[in-house]
Order: structure tokens, then sequence, then C-alpha cells
């Protein structure tokens, strides 16, 4: 069993005000008199009724009608929505009953197609695009069928300047009858697409939430991974370097205070590099990292920080023809700090050259070092080196690493601008 259709949360409500206001039109016709006219095919209820006036089904027809008509507003409350047998066993009632109601039911019957219009939209509810077209073409033929029949009983008691006008008016109600049909099918068809497309980009825009929140909650992971990493292997390294120099001090400072002297010394510049790296990694967490600076600037500071922390003045050349977007400015500073981090970490360098150029189409960055390298193939996992390479795929660029053991490390990365292309 299917569950009723409640109002309040109905997707067409309209459809089924619509459906109720065709039926009270309907149902008003029982109580406006007929206007008068020249000739009037005489129901099927009254021929029967008129040859065999004994028989007992004559009392009951027009009550039959009535009551036809109620069960069939009625069963627009409840529509099948799953079972397909019950699809079929519902649509095939609700044609029984348009039926009675348009055979039997004197005054209801000048306005049955009204009730075919109202099977049609049903039926665009519970059936595919096949189920619907099927259905309107039946409910098109019964239509004509039941037509044919009132005008055959029309021409027993009509002049032949009758029939002929009655042909003509049965020709025209039938045309606009099935243009109304076709209209109907064409409508609740788009109103569905259209609703079917809503419902997908919901669930589209549902599912992008869901990858979006993923994606922030890993991004917010990997950012705890690195901040970790990076107060593990700089912070943690010097401040544990620094508590073994002050406890050497300490226990040298009676025995050998000038040996002592030199262990704090020591422990003073290990409390500077501390200092500096909290400063770096402050630095890098800021929102905005190039602080209203253009990008020239922004790398003049980074070489100077550097020269500053290693006694190394990077060489950097830069030469940019085009204004460059927000998003390209922020990574070229990043993928430019974290490889001068790096570098200041572990290339144990004497030179380092940068070279930034644009040119027609293309945006090219260069960092090059002459320290101890590394094995590409076997140090190519650090968080670093994934966040150079993935902010360099975010704008579809191409990034290259190129190191070996005692021969530097050479970056190279293309952006492509695309937008002067």
């Amino acid at each position: 069993m299917s569950r009723p259709i409640e109002i309040k949360k109905h997707p067409f409500p309209s459809l089924l005000y619509l459906e109720w206001t065709l039926l009270a039109i309907t149902a008003l016709t029982a109580v406006i008199p007929p206007p008068l006219r020249r000739f009037r095919p005489k129901p099927l209820e009254l021929s029967i009724c008129g040859a065999f006036p004994d028989l007992s089904v004559c009392s009951i027809l027009p009550e039959l009608s009535i009551y036809s008509l109620i069960i069939f507003a009625a069963m627009g409350l409840k529509l099948p929505r799953k079972n397909q047998t019950n699809k079929i066993i519902y649509t095939a009632i609700e044609f029984l009953l348009i039926l009675i109601v348009g055979l039997f039911g004197e005054r209801f019957s000048r306005l049955f197609p009204f009730l075919y219009i109202i099977l049609v939209t049903r039926s665009c509810l519970i059936f595919q695009l096949n189920g619907r077209l099927f259905v309107t073409s039946l409910s098109f033929a019964l239509f004509l069928v039941t037509t044919q029949l009132k005008y055959q009983l029309f021409n027993f008691q009509a002049s032949p300047q009758a029939q002929e006008r009655y042909r003509f008016l049965i020709l025209n109600s039938s045309l606009v009858f099935g243009l109304s049909l076709v209209f109907v099918l064409l409508m609740m068809n788009a109103v569905l697409s259209e609703r079917q497309s809503r419902e997908k980009l919901a669930l589209a825009n549902d599912k992008l939430r869901q990858y979006a929140m993923q994606i922030e909650n890993q991004a917010t992971l990997e950012e705890r991974n690195r901040i970790a990493r990076e107060i593990h292997d700089s912070l943690g390294h010097s401040l544990t370097a620094l508590n073994l120099q002050l406890e050497t001090a300490l226990k040298l400072w009676q025995s050998n205070p000038g040996r002592a002297e030199t262990f704090l010394a020591t422990a003073k510049e290990l409390g500077s590099k501390a200092l500096k790296d909290v400063r770096q990694s402050v630095s890098t967490m800021r929102s905005n990292p190039l602080q209203e600076q253009c990008l020239e600037d922004a790398i003049a500071s980074l070489s100077e920080n550097f020269y500053r922390f290693n006694g190394i003045l990077p060489i950097y050349q830069i030469n940019l023809e085009y204004s460059l977007p927000p998003e390209i400015n922020t990574a070229i500073y990043r993928i430019t700090q974290e490889s001068l981090t790096n570098i200041s970490k572990y290339a144990y360098a004497t030179e380092v050259k940068l070279e930034l150029t644009t040119t027609k189409g293309n945006l090219q960055l260069i960092i090059q070092d002459n320290g101890k390298g590394f094995d590409v193939g076997q140090n190519t996992t650090g968080f670093g080196l994934h966040s150079m390479r993935d902010r360099t795929l975010a704008l579809g660029g191409q990034f290259n690493i190129n190191s070996a053991l005692g021969s530097g490390c050479k970056i190279t990365v293309n952006i492509p601008l695309t937008w002067l292309t």
C-alpha cells in the first residue's frame, strides 16, 4: 500500500487544487439547467430507460454516476508510487469511473472530458514516459468511442441537417480535446523534468558541500600535521639541544668556567634559532601572506630573512610583464617560502638562485641551490614538496624537481596564464 499524499508536503499541491477545481465545475453542471438547443444528443441512460422502462437499473444510474464521480475525486488523495501492478489497476479503475460518468451521467457527461485531463495529469505522476503516452492515447481513443456512440444514438432522433451540424461539432470538440491532452502531457513532462533537474542539482549541491567539508577537514588535518612536524623537527630539536647545552654549562660552571661560557654562548644561539622557527611558523600561518605587498617586494622580504638567518643572500631575478591574480601570487609566494625553508634546513648551500619570469601565456619560477642535494626517488614524500606540487597543479601548472646527492637541487614551476591566451 502506498502512503497517502500529504497536501502540505505534496510536490505539486497546485495540481491537486486544479483537480478539485475541475471536479467542482463538473459537479456544478448537475444543478445548472442545460441550455436549450435545437439538437442535443440523447444520453445512453435515457435511451436504455426509454427502451426498457421497467428496468430497475434506470433508477440507480444517476446515483451511480454521482458515486463514480465522488470515488474518482477521492482517488486523487492516494497515488500508487512503486508497484507497477497497483498502478495499472488504479488507472483501469479511473477509466471505468470516467466511462460510467460519460455514458450514464446525463448532466455530468457534458464535462466528462475534464476527467480525462485529470487522469492524464495523474498518470504523469505515477508512470514513466511510455506509460504516460499510453494513457493519453487511450484517453483520446475512449473519448472518440464515447462520442461516436452518442452520435449514433443521436442519429435516430435528429434530422439530416442537425446530424451534419452535430458531426461538425464532434469534429471540433475532438480536435480541441486532443490538443488539450497533448498540451497537458507536454506541460507535465516539462514540470516533472524541471523538478527532477532541481532535485539532481540539490543532491549535487549537497554532495559538493560534503566534499568541501571533507576537503576542509583534510586540509585542517594536514595543516595540523605540518605544524606538528615543524615543531618537532625545528623547535623541538632546538629546545632539546638548548637544554643539553645548559645542563652541560651548569655542570662545568664551577670546574671550568671558560668552557661553560662556550656552552652558554651555544645555548644562546640555539635559543635565537628556536625563536626564529617560531616566527617562521607564525608567518606561514598568516591568512594573507603577502600583507598587501606586491609579489616582488614579498620575495625580496623572504630573501632578506633568509640572509638574516643563514648568512646567504639569494640571487634573485624577477621579470613580470603582467599583473598576476591574487591566487597565483599567493601560490608563488608559498612555493618560494617553502623552498627557501627547505634549503635553510637541509641543503647546507652556499649559493641560492631564484628566477621568476613571465612570457605570453606562461609564468615560470626556478629556484636552485648548490647544496648537498638528495635522492628524488626517496625524498618526495615530505609535506613541503607535496604542498608545492599541489599548489602548482591546482592552477593547472607543472611542477618539476631535479636533484641528486652532491649536486644541489633545482625546482621548476610552470603555470599557464590562461587569460592571456
